[in-house]
This record gives C-alpha cells, sequence and structure tokens, in this order.
C-alpha cells in the first residue's frame, strides 16, 4: 500500500457573506484578508498555535507581512476554501503561503505571510518577540518537514513592481 503523498492543510468550506460583495458585483478585496485568517486560524488550530495556545500558554502568533495575489473574482454565494503551506519556519517567525480556491477547484488568490511567534507575558513587560515554547516548536516543524515535501508554490516570493519598459 503507497502512502498518502503530503498535502497542504486545507480549511473547512466557507460561505461568504452578503455584505462582502462590492459595488462591482464580486467579493471586495478586504474579504479575501478575512477568508485566508480563517483559513489559518483553521491552520493554527490543526497544529497548537490556535486561542487556546494562547489562554495556555501566553504566546501568540502576530503578522509581520503579508501579499496578496488577487487572480479570479469570487462571485456571490461563492463558497471557498483555503489550503496552506507552511515554507519556512526559524525559532521565532512562521512563513506560510495560502491558496485560495473556489468550491470548484480553480484559484481565486493567494497569500504569501510571515508570522511572528509572541510571549504575551515576557518579562520586559507586554507582548515581544520570542522563540516557540520548544515543544510548540518541535510539533509545527514536523508538519514543515511534510509541507518541504510537496512542490514549491508557483507564486511564492512575488514582489509588487512593474514589468521593464
Amino acid at each position: 500500500m503507497t502512502p498518502e503523498p503530503p498535502q497542504p492543510f486545507r480549511s473547512p468550506l466557507m460561505d461568504l457573506e452578503p455584505g462582502w460583495i462590492d459595488y462591482n458585483g464580486h467579493l471586495n478585496l478586504a474579504y479575501y484578508h478575512v477568508l485566508f485568517d480563517r483559513g489559518i486560524d483553521a491552520l493554527f488550530d490543526a497544529i497548537g498555535l490556535g486561542e487556546p495556545y494562547r489562554a495556555t500558554r501566553g504566546y501568540t502568533t502576530y503578522s509581520a507581512e503579508t501579499h496578496v495575489c488577487y487572480l479570479r473574482e469570487v462571485p456571490p454565494k461563492a463558497r471557498v476554501y483555503a489550503t496552506a503551506q507552511i515554507v519556512g519556519l526559524d525559532a521565532k517567525r512562521l512563513h506560510i503561503f495560502q491558496e485560495l480556491f473556489h468550491e470548484d477547484g480553480w484559484r481565486t488568490a493567494t497569500l504569501e505571510s510571515l508570522s511572528l511567534s509572541i510571549d504575551q507575558n515576557h518579562p520586559s513587560g507586554g507582548p515581544k518577540v520570542a522563540p516557540f515554547p520548544a515543544d510548540v516548536f518541535a510539533r509545527v516543524a514536523d508538519v514543515a518537514a511534510e509541507h518541504a515535501k510537496l512542490p514549491t508554490p508557483d507564486r511564492l516570493g512575488r514582489a509588487v513592481r512593474l514589468g521593464r519598459g
């Protein structure tokens, strides 16, 4: 029996809210972020970085940087899901690549993000960037190792710039 190949994390299906549709008749750009955020929350819950981690350990993550590429309009009443692939990890940072898909399987957008490990009760007072606790880092590193077996996302590392000429 052949083992299943590694896959990016996949969120549950998500519904659009009517107020998210703009005057152009499609999903407003701000709500792509909401959907990506809900997708990353599902990943973080699955790997132990969600709300219980904050509540019990006093650690959380903060977004430091994001980059969205809008590829295809999402129509009203669509259902979507987000995938997430850990593409980088060190003691204090988590680099994630997400894709948003229509329930029919076509890609609507991508989001690349850098999240920071935050100790909300740091001895120096208040939230501070700090290494992930060792057990948490080990768990996330296991997922990152599985995700490292996946192909490099085609839109990873894009920058905003005008073309030549």
